[in-house]
C-alpha cells in the first residue's frame, strides 16, 4: 500500500512539474512561431516570462506583423507592453495603416497608444471619415431675429496631430462659434435661410481645425429653424427700463414738492406765530404810550376808527354781493 501511494505521488509530482515546465518552457508558442517565420529563440520566450510579459501576445503580434510584411522588433514590442501600451492595437493599426497607404511608424503608432487614443480606431477614421453632429447652436443676426442652426462636421484623424491635439469637443466648440459669429454678422435672417451654404464656407474659411487631432472636410448646415425676436424684446424691455426710470424721476420730483410744501407751511405758520406774538405786545405798547403820555384818548378814538374802517373794507372785499345791494 505503501508503494502505490508513493508511485501516485511520484506521478502526481512530475505532472506538476511538466505544467511549470511548459508554462515557463512555451515550446508550443516557440514552434507556431518557428513554422510562421518568426525568429525568436526559446530562451527568449523564457525570459518574457520571467519579465511578466505574456509570450503568446507578444509571438501573435510578430506574427500578424511578419505576414503583413512589416519589420518588427520583439523588445520594442516587449517595452511597449510594459509602459502599459496595447501590443495587438499598435500592431493592428500599423497593418493598416500600410495597407491604406498612410505614413505610420512604429515610433509614432506607440506614442498615440500610449497617449490614451486609440491608434487603431484614429487609423480607421483616416480612411473612413467621421460625421459629428453638432448640438442645436443659437445665434443672433443684425434685424434681431433669433436662429437654431444645426451642422454636421465630416472629419477624419490627423495622424501628426493625435498627439498633444484637441479632442471632438474643441471641434464642436470652435464650429459652434463661428456659426454664430457667421449668422450674427448677416445683416438680415432671411440671407441666412436663402443661402445656409454662406456659414459652411465662412467657417471653413477659419481653419478651425488646428491645433486638433482632426481635419475637417466638410461643414454640412442640417437645419436652420427661427426662434424669438430678440430685437423686438430687447426694444420692450428697454421702453420699460425707461419707464420705471422716468416713473422713479417723477416720484423723486413729487417728494421734493411734498417736502417744498411742508418746509413753507411750517415758515408761514412761524410768521404767524410771529405776528400773533407782535399783536400781543400792541396793548401793552399802547398802556405805556398812555402812562408815557406819547398818547392822547383822542389819538386812540381816531386809532380805533381807522381800525374799524379798515376791518369794513376788508369784509366789502370779501363779498361782492354786499356793494350791489
Amino acid at each position: 500500500m505503501d508503494g502505490v501511494t508513493l508511485y501516485v505521488a511520484i506521478i502526481i509530482a512530475c505532472f506538476i512539474g511538466l505544467v511549470v515546465l511548459m508554462y515557463f518552457v512555451p515550446i508550443g508558442i516557440w514552434f507556431q512561431a518557428l513554422v510562421s517565420d518568426v525568429r525568436i529563440s526559446l530562451i527568449q520566450l523564457i525570459f518574457m516570462r520571467w519579465r511578466k510579459v505574456p509570450p503568446r501576445e507578444i509571438v501573435d503580434a510578430l506574427i500578424t506583423g511578419t505576414k503583413a510584411g512589416l519589420k518588427l522588433n520583439s523588445n520594442e514590442l516587449e517595452a511597449h507592453y510594459l509602459a502599459g501600451g496595447r501590443v495587438r492595437k499598435v500592431v493592428n493599426a500599423l497593418v493598416s495603416a500600410q495597407k491604406a497607404n498612410i505614413p505610420l511608424d512604429f515610433k509614432m503608432a506607440t506614442a498615440i497608444d500610449l497617449a490614451g487614443r486609440d491608434v487603431f480606431e484614429a487609423v480607421q477614421m483616416s480612411v473612413n471619415p467621421k460625421v459629428i453632429n453638432t448640438p442645436p447652436v443659437t445665434a443672433v443676426a443684425k434685424d434681431g431675429i433669433q436662429l437654431i442652426a444645426k451642422a454636421r462636421v465630416t472629419v477624419r484623424a490627423n495622424i501628426k496631430q493625435l498627439v498633444g491635439g484637441a479632442g471632438e469637443e474643441t471641434v464642436l466648440a470652435r464650429v459652434g462659434e463661428g456659426i454664430v459669429s457667421s449668422i450674427g454678422s448677416s445683416a438680415s435672417h432671411k440671407t441666412v435661410l436663402e443661402n445656409p451654404d454662406f456659414i459652411s464656407r465662412v467657417v471653413l474659411e477659419k481653419g478651425l481645425d488646428a491645433g486638433t487631432a482632426f481635419e475637417i472636410l466638410s461643414i454640412d448646415i442640417a437645419d436652420i429653424d427661427i426662434g424669438r425676436n430678440i430685437g423686438a424684446v430687447l426694444q420692450m424691455d428697454q421702453a420699460n427700463a425707461d419707464k420705471n426710470i422716468a416713473q422713479a424721476k417723477a416720484e423723486e420730483r413729487r417728494a421734493m414738492a411734498v417736502a417744498s410744501e411742508q418746509e413753507m407751511k411750517a415758515k408761514a405758520q412761524e410768521a404767524r406765530a410771529k405776528v400773533i406774538e407782535a399783536e400781543a405786545q400792541i396793548p401793552l405798547a399802547i398802556a405805556e404810550a398812555f402812562r408815557s403820555g406819547n398818547l392822547g384818548i383822542m389819538d386812540y378814538y381816531k386809532l380805533r376808527n381807522i381800525e374799524a374802517d379798515t376791518s369794513m373794507r376788508e369784509n366789502i372785499a370779501k363779498d361782492p354781493g354786499t356793494t350791489k345791494k
